[in-house]
């Protein structure tokens, strides 16, 4: 029955995707020769490389639409639905919600296959011509957070206002939208890691996890840090109009501006390959892409892209010239095997 069930449910959108397919006069049918990507800035110059590869290696099929919508627009998307209208592909600078997840499964989305591409860096970065800032967990945190520890409204000016050991400059911060993966792994890696060490915080965890979460990474929103949106060469082309200010983003933006730009190390630790590769680096996180198994048989070319993505991961890979981080062998090897076996994601393992 359970077989029967499974069979079921992959015709009905087998045909769902046929069905639109077959609409003439545009809108989402006429695109549906194609595959399409949605998600983060992160991962798009890489999701990109492989469309690229991908129709090298496929003479006669349309190159992969790719879109740059940030991981949580990207979800949204991914999740509305299964159909020649939704996407196929989410790309994701972090790993899927569980809300997103059960997201998915109301509108119908049941099966997803969750496959990781790379390692990345949330990388801090200022101009050549910076002041050389030194920063760690509890500085950016001191810096960013709307209400430190709970204490009241940030009034910090300057970074010499959050430690006495920095340059009296400004706090200017360019970075990533709340739509962004990037946010997410700023608020995860970085801001709720500063905030921690405050033991009081510890506390306040246990007594609610919201009003935690709130103090933690909320961040002000006085000017002293900018939304920039998911155009991450947007943050690039600003830190050379604003040499006193940081920027935020991927590592793989910064290795490509290495002319113009520097790296703010992070309790020490600046952002390079071996470090983000051995996770050394405080902000390495891991790069990921979700699929539709229902659109499998239905969206020509989708397996034959992701075996391009397979094929090109390594260290010595096309992916890793264009910037992004391998991960390590076990991880290469075991998302090798997801690509073979489209085995499907439990959402029990998701926060």
């Amino acid at each position: 029955m359970k077989q029967f069930a499974l069979f079921a449910a992959t015709a009905v959108a087998a045909l769902s995707l046929a069905g639109c397919g077959d609409q003439s006069g545009g809108g989402a049918g006429a695109t549906r020769d194609q595959i399409r990507a949605v998600g983060s800035s992160t991962v798009y110059p890489f999701a990109t490389a492989v469309a690229e590869l991908f129709v090298q290696g496929n003479p006669g099929m349309k190159s992969p639409i790719i879109e740059s919508t940030g991981t949580g627009g990207g979800m949204k998307l991914f999740c509305a639905g299964v159909g020649a209208q939704h996407p196929d592909i989410a790309d994701a600078s972090r790993r899927m919600k569980k809300a997103e997840f059960d997201q998915c499964q109301s509108n119908g989305v049941k099966d997803i296959v969750e496959i990781q591409v790379g390692v990345d860096g949330l990388a801090f970065a200022e101009s050549k011509q910076g002041p050389g800032l030194k920063l760690t967990p509890k500085i950016v945190y001191e810096a960013l957070a709307a209400n430190p520890y709970g204490k009241g409204p940030n009034k910090a000016q300057t970074w010499k206002d959050v430690d006495p050991s920095l340059p009296a400059i400004a706090i200017s911060v360019f970075g990533p939208p709340s739509t962004s993966g990037t946010r997410d792994s700023l608020a995860e890696l970085i801001l709720t890691k500063g905030c921690e060490t405050d033991p009081a915080m510890e506390e306040l965890k246990k007594k609610s996890e919201d009003e935690f979460k709130a103090t933690c990474t909320r961040v002000r929103e006085d000017g002293k840090y900018v939304d920039s949106g998911e155009n991450d060469n947007l943050i690039v082309q600003k830190l050379g109009a604003n040499p006193n200010a940081v920027g935020v983003f991927g590592y793989s933006f910064l290795e490509e501006n290495k002319d113009t730009l520097k790296d703010v190390p992070i309790n020490g630790i600046e952002a390079s390959y071996e470090t983000v590769s051995t996770g050394q680096y405080p902000g390495a996180r891991p790069l990921y892409i979700y699929v539709k198994k229902a659109h499998m048989q239905a969206i020509r070319g989708l397996q034959g892209f992701l075996d391009t993505f397979a094929a090109n991961w390594n260290p010595d890979g096309a992916l890793t010239k264009r910037g992004m981080v391998a991960a390590p062998e076990d991880v290469r090897k075991k998302s090798a095997e997801v690509v073979k076996s489209l085995s499907v994601l439990d959402g029990s393992q998701l926060k």
